[in-house]
């Protein structure tokens, strides 16, 4: 699919709750804008108050692209996200409207902006084995391999992202050569369209404080009822079950971490997983404000 190029293409970035969604809305207003999500969670059903799904209220102020569209097992990888994005950006711009791309999966954003590589396609067996692997040994022993073969890799993935651990061992074994040096290989440097990288920036200690207030009010709206809902529901093994806070929150239900752990768990988690973000960043064209 061709997208039109006369107008650059704005995406919101920046590390978990450094306020892009507000900025997002804001800009939606001010331009007639739509927004399409970029965020891994917020795409699939039921996971709601811990993806930070927008509210009614926030949905009322801007129409909403890629929220709530797959079921919890669906697979989506940023190939497809990215395929369904170029479509909703096309429907907007169609209507005379801005699209506005918005979300924390940075990776989905490059894959959008800037393609992929052209890795070695999926092996199935491959991939039972690793997540057998992970079933018996957890998935910090598949992301322990991955450290051993592909360092940078693993510094980039988090242990819980099982997808992209899995992907990144697959294309090493069926290659021999790192998911890092295809990547590096690859470039990034031929853009699909002209697009404006808006990043949201704190210190550390601020966004520290900024992902503890959320915590606690995630926590207040009922978080534990719904990661309790979706167990109940058969959603164990989906992929956004093993996401950041989604995760902690299970442990806590499983009843291998206290109540009175689980929101410092959570915080430190998602400290970790915006530092990751953030070194994702570094190696983009970002303006950051």
């Amino acid at each position: 699919m061709e997208l039109a190029r006369g107008d650059r293409l704005l995406c919101i970035v920046g590390p978990t709750a450094s306020g892009k969604t507000e900025l997002a809305l804001a800009t939606c207003e001010a331009v007639g804008g739509e927004i399409v999500s970029a965020d891994s969670v917020q795409i699939y059903r039921g996971f709601d108050i811990g993806s930070g799904k927008p509210t009614r209220e926030e949905a009322a102020r801007a129409r909403h692209h890629l929220v709530d569209t797959h079921d919890p097992l669906d697979s989506i990888d940023a190939a497809g996200w990215a395929k369904l994005a170029e479509a909703a950006i096309e429907d907007i711009r169609s209507r005379g409207k801005i699209p506005i791309v918005c979300g924390g999966t940075f990776f989905w954003v490059r894959a959008l902006v800037l393609g992929l590589v052209e890795a070695p396609a999926a092996d199935p067996a491959i991939r039972a084995r690793h997540r057998a692997l992970a079933d018996e040994k957890g998935r910090a022993a598949l992301h322990e391999e991955l450290a051993r073969v592909d360092p940078a890799s693993a510094q980039r993935l988090h242990p819980n992202d099982f997808v992209r651990v899995s992907r990144a061992l697959e294309v090493h074994e069926l290659s021999g050569r790192t998911m890092s040096d295809w990547q590096a290989s690859h470039g990034f440097k031929t853009t699909r369209f002209d697009a404006a990288m808006i990043g949201l920036e704190h210190d550390p200690a601020g966004l520290t404080t900024r992902i503890g207030a959320r915590v606690d009010r995630w926590l207040a709206e009922g978080w534990l009822d719904e990661v309790r809902a979706l167990l109940d529901a058969g959603y164990a093994e989906a992929r956004a079950m093993g996401s950041v806070g989604y995760a902690e929150v299970r442990t806590h239900l499983e009843g291998t971490l206290s109540r009175d752990e689980l929101r410092d768990a959570i915080v430190r988690s998602t400290r970790v997983f915006a530092r990751r973000q953030r070194t994702w960043l570094n190696s983009a064209a970002v303006e950051w404000l």
